[in-house]
């Protein structure tokens, strides 16, 4: 009985999370639409960024206030004042960009061409100047222009959600547009304790909560000479780091509370 009331609750607070996060995403998105029209191009990236930050860290609040998951996250918080620099994490699932973008306020978000068409997405993310994923010669000259103006690079170097353990093939896209810009690229690490809105998982899949994340910033690499030789190097970088790290006890699982919880921690 207490396993099926667990059950429903946890249901209950994943579907309030997805409905928190669209209606935040649609009422921002309305206003920037108007905002897109009146505002000079500096002025709303700075906005769109800004504002970004906010509904992200707004809805991660409330949801870590209902169990949802624990963060501890503020190591992004070192980034804020070092300059243009290319963020690059691994990718567990979809929730990493929220968790980076809600700490970073001049970060620039590399999408897909579909998601920046979606109305719930696509005018908060012209508004704030994210780039389009369509092709790494274009995707290297704009990233290199949001560089110069000092804005950090949110980029999965991985491309997509990682495939695989403890992290999928990389691409060159990280190498090639430190190379021409001269920024340097600072690994960031994601841990978490369950794949939730991981590649393959179905999304109405039942996490055991609280869901916990664990964000650290890894080692900052310089600008390459040899994008093939660099993306190896990275590759192999976190390849050591996930695979040697354990989240501490902190950050891991909860106490059981009850039977099925027991049996899952033992199993």
């Amino acid at each position: 009985m207490m396993s099926s009331a667990r059950a429903a609750w946890e249901y209950f607070i994943l579907l309030l999370g997805f409905m928190l996060l669209g209606i935040l995403c649609f009422l921002w998105g309305v206003v920037s639409l108007a905002l897109i029209v009146v505002l000079p191009a500096p002025a709303a990236r700075k906005v769109g960024r800004l504002s970004a930050m906010w509904v992200f860290r707004l809805h991660l609040g409330v949801m870590e206030a209902l169990g949802a998951w624990r963060l501890d996250i503020r190591a992004l918080d070192a980034l804020k004042e070092t300059g243009p620099l290319i963020v690059a994490p691994n990718h567990p699932c979809l929730l990493d960009a929220v968790l980076i973008v809600s700490r970073l306020p001049n970060a620039v978000c590399v999408m897909k061409r579909a998601l920046l068409g979606n109305f719930l997405l696509g005018p908060a993310a012209r508004l704030a100047g994210y780039l389009r994923n369509d092709s790494l010669l274009r995707l290297v000259t704009s990233a290199g222009h949001e560089l110069g103006r000092g804005a950090q690079l949110l980029l999965f170097p991985e491309g997509t959600r990682t495939v695989g353990e403890p992290i999928g093939p990389f691409t060159a896209a990280v190498g090639a547009i430190s190379r021409q810009s001269g920024a340097p690229v600072q690994a960031v690490i994601i841990e978490t304790n369950a794949p939730f809105l991981a590649k393959g998982q179905p999304v109405l899949a039942r996490p055991h909560l609280p869901l916990t994340y664990r964000i650290r910033l890894g080692k900052r690499f310089d600008p390459p000479t040899d994008v093939r030789a660099f993306t190896r190097e990275l590759e192999r970088y976190f390849t050591h780091e996930l695979s040697t790290r354990v989240m501490p006890m902190a950050l891991s699982d909860p106490q059981p509370r009850s039977v099925e919880d027991s049996q899952r921690l033992r199993g």
